[in-house]
C-alpha cells in the first residue's frame, strides 16, 4: 500500500495553492525488476500492475495526471488542453487540478511555479533535452519573468555516477562556457557530469535563481529510487505539480 512516507514532498516556498509531490519506488505492486511503484507503461512491466500503481497514486492527487510520451526533446504542452498522450518532455498548466507530470529514472525532473501561484510546470531534463533547451523552452511557454519563478530539482543521477564522454562535455560547454564547472575527470576520455549544476546553470540563464532541491542520487539509493544507468531494466518515478 502506498503511504505518506513513500512520497517526497518538495521543500520549497511555493504558494499555498501550489501542490507537488515526488514518488519513490516504494508503495506499489510491480514485481522485480520494476518493484514496486513503477508508473511507466513503456518499460515492459505488466500493464495491469502499472494501472494499479497509478490508481494508488490517484489517492494523493485530485485528478488523473496528464502523462507524457517523453522523447528526450524540448516540446512543451499545455496540460489543460493536451489530448491523448502527447509527445513532449514538459508541460505547464494555469487551470486548477490539471496535473503536470514527468517520469524519470536518472534524468533530472524539474518542477516550476510562479510566486503568485497562477501557473505550474513539470520538466523532464535528460541530458539531451537539457542540452537542447527544454528548460528555456518551458520558461518561455510559462510567459513569466524568470525572477518571478521558483524551481525544485527532484532525484536524479548524482555527480559521481553520471559518466559521459568527451563529446557530451564539449557540447554543453559549446552552448554555455559555465558548463565546464559541471564536469570533472573520470577514466580516460570520460567525465563525471553534475546534472543538478547543469540544470541550475540553465535555470539561471533564464533568470530563475530561486532553485531548491537537488542532490538526491537515484543511482546510489537503490532502496528508494529507480535508476536506468544502474539497472537498465527498471521502473519509473513521477514528479507531479498542480494548482489547488
Amino acid at each position: 500500500m502506498l503511504n505518506d512516507h513513500d512520497l517526497i514532498i518538495p521543500d520549497w516556498p511555493a504558494p499555498a495553492n501550489v501542490r507537488a509531490l515526488q514518488t519513490t519506488r516504494a508503495g506499489g505492486i510491480s514485481k522485480p525488476p520494476y518493484d514496486s511503484l513503477n508508473l511507466g507503461m513503456h518499460v515492459g512491466d505488466a500493464p495491469l500492475d502499472v494501472a494499479a500503481n497509478r490508481q494508488r497514486l490517484n489517492r494523493y492527487v485530485p485528478t488523473e495526471p496528464v502523462w507524457l510520451n517523453q522523447v528526450h526533446g524540448i516540446e512543451v504542452v499545455d496540460a489543460s488542453t493536451a489530448s491523448c498522450v502527447p509527445d513532449a518532455d514538459a508541460a505547464f498548466a494555469r487551470t486548477r487540478h490539471t496535473i503536470c507530470a514527468v517520469m524519470t529514472a536518472d534524468c533530472l525532473p524539474i518542477l516550476l511555479c510562479d510566486q503568485a501561484g497562477t501557473i505550474v510546470a513539470a520538466v523532464h531534463a535528460g541530458w539531451r533535452s537539457l542540452l537542447d533547451g527544454v528548460i528555456e523552452t518551458t520558461v518561455q511557454a510559462m510567459n513569466k519573468p524568470g525572477n518571478e519563478l521558483l524551481a525544485w530539482l527532484g532525484p536524479a543521477i548524482g555527480p559521481d555516477a553520471f559518466e559521459v564522454g568527451d563529446e557530451v562535455r564539449a557540447a554543453f560547454i559549446e552552448r554555455d562556457a559555465k558548463a565546464e564547472q559541471a564536469f570533472k575527470p573520470a577514466v580516460s576520455g570520460k567525465w563525471f557530469g553534475d546534472i543538478f549544476l547543469l540544470g541550475r546553470q540553465r535555470l539561471s540563464n533564464t533568470g530563475v535563481t530561486a532553485v531548491y532541491g537537488g542532490g538526491l542520487c537515484t543511482y546510489h539509493d537503490a532502496k528508494r529510487f529507480f535508476s536506468f544507468r544502474r539497472d537498465e531494466v527498471t521502473g519509473r518515478m513521477a514528479s507531479l505539480i498542480w494548482l489547488d
